[in-house]
């Protein structure tokens, strides 16, 4: 399990003698071979910047920087969670790290291993099933017969451009896809991937939308795409705001499509905090709600994601109520080796599941300098038990509960379930 490293002209090198070390936290630390899956397809080798690789010789157990040459990470594809953050020190400490979700990675039986674990079927989300080709005509088609709506334009930048599989999905008519509604949000997250201030030392990666969409712009999308019983359309994306802050139009979109059609589910990707504003969407023949969050901890949750005017008893008010409804809820759980796994932290975040009747975990990597998000959230207070070990708890602790990696569609029982509630 060799370290991989790469120069200043991103050439990837392995080392014959150094091991390869990950990060849990702050901790740098060996990898098992029970931690390691083959590198994923789809997966992607970048090099971190401003940072050094740190090995370890086996000979002596002495942890080796390499002078000159920079830290190798991966991006997974959706379907994996990161187990251990590649093992490097920064050369400078301000600097920080674009926004992306790096793994580690060693060389290993001849090829490239990551320190990850499948956690959901990647077929529907490997970038291979993406062939930018067939995107670019598909888009064409699209904006050829709608050229009025600005929503699909808005996406079409997002498919192109930032390469989005949930939006690109739009385009070719098939499983979860994307419609941003929102510009504005009630939230000032930390690690934002549409919106920095311009103090952050964040480039946003993503641009906002700039619009607020009409409720006939909503429904041609959503009756566009809603044509199979596999169709879901998502309200709430990266590129937008919060989606709920236009509850207004949401609400009137998804009784004119509810009125047309009864194929296909509509989601909302959403923080949760406007509880009103959720109920209303909720009784207007919401499906499926999937919960923005980091933890269950007041302390650590305001600390990312800044609420304006919201608390996390609203977040929880607003899931129990769906639940309530019938809607399938799941939560989107933004995973950070070493924080994650903490026991006060998995505490917290059991029981807010078992009390809210979330049926679905959505593990996602946290795209973030792990530096600056470890300085602003509290230290850990109990033991810190490592992914493996803390997922396995999680199995344990929630059996009825779907431990993934993106939304699904719901089990037969639970449409008939809010059939039931909605009187259809």
């Amino acid at each position: 399990m060799y370290l991989v490293y790469a120069d200043e002209k991103g050439q990837v090198y392995d080392h014959p003698e150094l091991f390869g070390l990950g990060r849990s936290g702050n901790v740098l630390q060996e990898i098992l071979e029970d931690e390691l899956i083959p590198l994923p397809e789809g997966a992607t080798l970048v090099s971190l910047p401003f940072t050094r690789p740190v090995g370890l010789n086996p000979d002596n157990g002495e942890m080796v920087p390499l002078e000159g040459y920079q830290a190798v990470g991966a991006l997974l594809p959706q379907g994996f969670t990161r187990l251990m953050f590649p093992g490097y020190v920064k050369e400078n400490k301000e600097e920080k790290l674009p926004l992306f979700g790096y793994t580690a990675v060693v060389w290993h039986n001849d090829g490239f291993y990551v320190a990850a674990e499948a956690s959901d079927d990647p077929y529907k989300w490997n970038p291979l099933n993406f062939p930018m080709p067939e995107l670019e005509g598909k888009v064409k088609e699209v904006l050829a017969q709608y050229p009025e709506n600005r929503v699909f334009d808005h996406l079409s930048n997002c498919t192109l451009g930032y390469g989005c599989l949930t939006a690109s999905n739009t385009f070719m008519n098939r499983w979860e896809a994307g419609l941003p509604v929102s510009y504005s949000c009630n939230a000032g997250c930390f690690g934002c991937i549409s919106e920095q201030p311009d103090d952050s030392g964040f480039p946003a990666p993503q641009t906002r939308m700039n619009f607020r969409p009409t409720v006939e712009e909503l429904v041609e999308v959503m009756m566009h795409h809603l044509k199979t019983p596999e169709s879901i359309i998502s309200f709430g994306q990266g590129c937008e705001g919060e989606p709920s802050t236009q509850a207004a139009i949401i609400t009137q979109a998804m009784r004119e499509v509810k009125s047309r059609t009864k194929t296909g589910f509509i989601n909302i990707n959403t923080n949760a905090g406007l509880t009103d504003h959720i109920k209303a969407i909720v009784d207007a023949g919401l499906d499926l709600m999937r919960v923005s969050t980091i933890s269950a901890i007041d302390e650590h949750y305001n600390a990312y994601y800044r609420p304006r005017a919201y608390t996390l008893a609203n977040v929880e008010r607003s899931a129990a109520y769906a639940s309530e409804k019938g809607v399938y809820t799941s939560i989107n759980y933004l995973v950070f080796p070493g924080v994650f796994d903490r026991e006060e932290e998995m505490e917290a975040m059991i029981d807010f599941i078992k009390r809210t009747g979330i049926r679905l975990i959505q593990m996602r990597n946290l795209n973030i300098d792990p530096e600056s998000y470890l300085e602003m959230i509290p230290p850990a207070k109990g033991e810190v038990f490592g992914m493996k070990q803390a997922l396995e708890i999680y199995r344990q602790e929630l059996p009825d509960v779907i431990i993934g990696s993106y939304t699904h569609v719901p089990p037969v029982e639970f449409q008939e379930r809010r059939r039931q509630t909605l009187n259809v």
